[in-house]
């Protein structure tokens, strides 16, 4: 009489099925991750200033050669 668990069943499961669910896994555990973030972590919003010299927003005019 053939033996009838989980691991016997594994070792007949061909590789590229294998690779697939692995990576479906791997896929699934890095989208909980993702909304685990979204969900939990909330960034502190600050002012900022950052100066423009005037040149840069209004540059002279170039003399034509």
């Amino acid at each position: 009489m053939e033996p009838t668990n989980a691991a016997c069943s594994i070792e007949k499961m061909p590789t590229l099925t294998r690779l697939i669910i692995v990576l479906a896994i791997l896929a699934g555990l890095v989208y909980a991750g993702m909304v685990a973030l979204v969900t939990f972590v909330h960034p502190t919003q600050t002012e900022m200033t950052i100066r423009v010299p005037s040149e840069k927003l209004n540059p002279k005019p170039q003399q034509p050669k």
